[in-house]
Formats: structure tokens, C-alpha cells, sequence
């Protein structure tokens, strides 16, 4: 019996949790949770591309006949553990929406990493009030170190420094969703979607049986293992994937600060190992720690077994304590799938992918809650003006998932932070690239250094770091041309460039809605502009207020 075997084995017996225990992203928390999600993770290193996958799975369809029944709802949302919060936005704002969610809609015990800006959109939205956000932050830490093997840290208050109970969130978000009027369909599936003229049929199947429910639109918030994802990137790998693993401990007697990012070893079997570690709520000596690291999907990168095996023997390394001193509490594990054709682009009409099911997290990030959160406002005003305009068609979807330069140009940071099988870099070359990169950030302050930290691209700061990057370490561009490669290099300069134009046009956006409201615009003009405003904020990090 493995090391992880047998500690997930004692935890599942001291503790009783397994069949019950919340769903989402890394929620599974058992031996056979860990058995079935590598057993994903190897269909994934192992599956066909192009024609060799065969024909895609058929999950939504879409016919030219009327639906022949009564829309009960404006919007389904389909997975609910982060779907309530974009549910009960909507409701607020006065669309009968429906979540349905195939488990039971609770947060799990795992507290959620976050920063307080994060946490300003859902009080903006209406989804919480600021008191139900402050009684669901279970702790607050600073200072949060970044720091590479063989360069000084990097200090920072008020990034990512927040414990937040997720079961707290979604219970206070369930109460004022159903307050106004929303409908939860728990512990039922979606079997499929047919997508007709007049709405989109769900069928579904629950406690009580088979079901169908007419919607105007289905939103997608069922992640990357949503079927309807599955569908429409079907014969695509994913372009990366951040592997990740870890564990809530009790025994740290040092446990009052984070590390956001951290390394403290050089490459090794192709692959960068980084640490992220903060104090739980659960106790003084409680800590979270995350080992991950960011590699491609070919068939001889490790399970999540073997990397947890890696894990027991480098965290105590790591933290600088025995791992006999310890007691685990809890053990994390998952992947994060990336793809650079995102955000995802509707393939139906009446049918829309939000959050992690869009690809709208950074290539760099876990997703989830806080990837959701920043777009929410966003994704909110987007879906209710679609429904208001019948501005259901895929066309007009798409603009809510526009093309963000700053998104797609995330990816050669995640590609400079990678290593391929048949690479043999020098091996502190990423610890080099990155303590240079935070290092010249930090010098120009936190308008530079914070909105990085939380995934937000802006074309001033960036310019201005990668300036300072080769001024300080000129010797780095070769390195980084050999890891990155030029087509790469060349594909970024191009989003870098629109990333600049869309800075440029949404400082001017107040004068050119000015005079584009001079003239005659019905509803669904209203809607195109007001994505196309949206599509430039957002795609140039606009959107984050320091």
C-alpha cells in the first residue's frame, strides 16, 4: 500500500467523509476520488485527436421545429456549486432562472483562497450582502512571499491573503436565490439539449424521474468535464494543464504568513515544481499547501498518484518541518485543463459556457470561484440584456465570450513556465525568468505587481516589466527564445500588440458610447455595443481597480 493510499484510507475512516462530501473542482477527497480522477487524467494524456477521435458525443442538437411546450425559465444554469452565484445574480436583477445541479448545491470544507476584490464583485452583483462576505472569511494573513530557488523574495500585502468557507458563500447566496423566486433542480442530471427556434429543451433526469424544462437560454457552468465542453473540443488535448496536488495539515508552529508562489528546487523530470501555502481557519497550526506544476498532456507526464507521492517527500523540505510532526486533514488533488482557443466560442444557438466550462481563467490559475468572480459582473449584465433582446443566436453569445488579448497572451507565460519532454533547459532557467520578472515588478511598485498576481494582464505594466526584465538580465532572451520557441513569441507579440489597442480603445470608450448613443440604436445594437465596451475593458485588464 502507497504512502497516499494508506493516509487517504485513515482519513476516510477517522473522518467518515466521502459520499457526502460537496462537489466542484478537487472536491473529491478519497482513494477511489484520487483512482477515478487520474483515471480521467490518463484518458486525457491518452486520447485521439483530429478524425482518429471519431465522431464527438452528442449531448446538445439542434432542429429547425418549435419546442412545442411552455418555457418555464429565462435561464438554466447547469452545476451549481459556483453556478449560484451567476444564478443568483440573475435573479436579483429579475430572470426567472432555474440551477440544476446533479448533487446537492453546498460548498465543501476546503476553504477558498481569495482576495478581497474578488469577494467586492459578488457584494456589487447583489449576490451577498458585505456582512454575509465578512462572516464567511475565516481568516486574513499577511505578509504573501513569492520567491524563486536562488533569487531575494518578494513581499506583498493583501494578495490572495483571505480563507474564505465556500459552504458559507453558496448557503447565503442558495437563501437569496431562492428569495427571489429561483428554482433549484438538485441531485438532477442534464442528459441532453435540443436547441429549437423558440428555446432550448432540457432533458433531465432527478429523484422523481425523466423531465424536460423549455428555457430561452442554457448556461454551462459545469466545467471542464461538462459533456457539452466535451462535445465541442472533442479530438482537441488541452494545450496545457496545471497538475495539482496537496494537503491541510495541522502542526505548523510557523504559520502566520502565505506564499502566493514559490520554488525552492530547479527543474527536474521536465517539470517545474511550484508551492503555494497559507494558514487555514481551522486551527492556529492548520496550513494549506499546494504543490503544482504546468506541463503539456502527453502520454509519459505522471498521474496525480505519483505526484502526490512527490509531495509527501518535498513538502516537509519545503516547509522546513517533519512530515511525522504532522497530521493531515484533508488531501487536495486535481487538473486544470487549458486551452488556447479560449474563451470557448458558442456552438448553439441558446447555449453558453461560463467560467471554467469557457476557458476563461488564466492559463497560470486554478480557475474556479475567483476566475468566476472577477467576470461576474460582466457575464450578469451580458445574459440579462441576451434575454431582454432575444439576443440568443450563437453570434450574439460569442460576444459575451469575446476575444480577450489579454487572455491569450497569458499563454507564453504559461508555455516559459513549462518544459517539454524533448527540452533539455538549464535547470534553474524558470526560477531565473520568474525572480527577474517579480524582481522588476516589485521595483515599480504594486500597480505593476498586484493586478499580475491576480491574473490580470494590463499592456502598461507589462511593457514596462518585460523593459525592465532586459535591462536587468539581457542574458535571459536567448533562454527564453529556446523555451518558448519564435512562432510562439511571434503568435504573442500579435495579442500583446491588440492588448495595447484595446487599452487605447476603452480609455476612449465614454466618448464613443457618447456619440454612438447620437444616433439611433434599437435593443440589440445596445447589447452588440455594450459587449463590444465590455470586450475591450475587460481584454486589457481594465476591469481591476488597484
Amino acid at each position: 500500500m502507497s504512502r497516499t493510499e494508506r493516509i487517504l484510507q485513515e482519513l476516510e475512516t477517522r473522518q467518515g467523509y466521502g459520499a457526502n462530501d460537496a462537489g466542484g473542482a478537487g472536491a473529491g477527497i478519497t482513494w477511489n476520488a484520487l483512482q477515478r480522477v487520474d483515471g480521467v487524467w490518463s484518458s486525457i494524456r491518452n486520447m485521439k485527436v483530429g478524425e482518429a477521435a471519431g465522431p464527438a458525443p452528442e449531448t446538445v442538437k439542434s432542429v429547425s421545429t418549435p419546442i412545442g411546450q411552455t418555457l418555464e425559465f429565462d435561464v438554466a444554469i447547469c452545476g451549481g456549486t459556483l453556478g449560484i452565484f451567476v444564478a443568483t445574480a440573475l435573479a436579483v436583477r429579475g430572470i426567472k432562472t432555474a440551477v440544476v445541479e446533479r448533487g446537492v448545491v453546498a460548498g465543501r470544507a476546503q476553504e477558498w483562497n481569495i482576495s478581497r476584490k474578488e469577494l467586492q464583485e459578488i457584494i456589487e452583483t447583489g449576490v451577498l450582502t458585505a456582512e454575509e462576505v465578512e462572516e464567511a472569511i475565516s481568516i486574513e494573513f499577511n505578509p504573501n512571499r513569492c520567491g524563486f530557488n536562488g533569487g531575494e523574495d518578494v513581499w506583498v500585502e493583501n494578495v490572495l491573503n483571505l480563507g474564505v468557507s465556500p459552504d458559507i458563500l453558496i448557503q447565503k447566496a442558495k437563501q437569496r436565490f431562492l428569495a427571489h423566486g429561483g428554482t433549484l433542480l438538485e441531485k438532477t442530471g442534464l442528459s441532453t439539449v435540443t436547441v429549437h427556434p423558440d428555446g432550448a429543451k432540457l432533458a433531465l433526469e432527478g429523484p422523481e424521474g425523466a423531465r424536460t424544462v423549455g428555457v430561452q437560454l442554457m448556461l454551462d457552468c459545469m466545467g471542464h468535464v461538462s459533456p457539452v465542453v466535451r462535445q465541442l473540443r472533442h479530438g482537441h488535448k488541452p494545450d496545457g494543464v496545471c497538475l495539482t496536488v496537496g494537503a491541510i495539515c495541522r502542526g505548523f508552529e510557523n504559520n502566520t504568513t502565505s506564499d502566493v508562489i514559490y520554488t525552492c528546487e530547479p527543474i527536474s523530470d521536465h517539470r517545474q515544481v511550484f508551492w503555494e501555502a497559507f494558514p487555514a481557519g481551522s486551527g492556529p497550526t492548520d496550513r494549506t499547501t499546494y504543490m503544482f506544476t504546468y506541463i503539456d498532456a502527453e502520454p509519459d507526464r505522471p498521474s496525480l498518484t505519483q505526484l502526490l507521492e512527490e509531495y509527501w517527500d518535498a513538502m516537509p523540505r519545503y516547509q522546513g518541518v517533519e512530515l511525522e510532526q504532522l497530521e493531515p486533514l484533508r488531501v487536495l488533488f486535481g487538473f486544470f485543463p487549458t486551452y488556447r482557443n479560449s474563451p470557448l466560442q458558442p456552438g448553439f444557438d441558446r447555449v453558453l459556457q461560463i467560467g471554467d466550462a469557457s476557458g476563461i481563467q488564466s492559463p497560470l490559475s486554478f480557475g474556479g470561484f475567483g476566475a468566476l468572480s472577477r467576470h461576474l459582473k460582466r457575464i450578469t449584465n451580458g445574459v440579462v440584456e441576451a434575454v431582454e433582446a432575444d439576443c440568443l443566436d450563437k453570434e450574439s453569445l460569442a460576444m459575451i465570450n469575446a476575444y480577450s488579448p489579454g487572455l491569450s497572451g497569458a499563454w507564453l507565460f504559461q508555455k516559459a513556465m513549462s518544459v517539454q519532454l524533448s527540452a533539455k533547459p538549464s535547470g534553474n532557467l524558470i526560477n531565473n525568468i520568474l525572480a527577474t520578472n517579480f524582481g522588476t515588478m516589485e521595483k515599480l511598485g504594486d500597480p505593476v505587481l498586484k493586478p499580475f498576481l491576480q491574473d490580470v494582464v494590463q499592456w502598461g505594466p507589462l511593457a514596462q516589466t518585460m523593459a525592465g526584465m532586459m535591462v536587468t538580465n539581457p542574458t535571459l532572451l536567448p533562454g527564453i527564445l529556446a523555451s518558448v520557441g519564435v512562432n510562439p513569441l511571434v503568435d504573442w507579440l500579435g495579442h500583446f500588440s491588440a492588448l495595447g489597442a484595446y487599452d487605447v480603445l476603452y480609455r476612449l470608450s465614454d466618448p464613443l458610447t457618447t456619440a454612438r448613443e447620437a444616433l439611433p440604436m434599437d435593443s440589440k445594437q445596445r447589447f452588440a455595443w455594450n459587449r463590444q465596451v465590455e470586450a475591450w475593458e475587460y481584454g486589457s485588464g481594465n476591469d481591476y481597480k488597484l
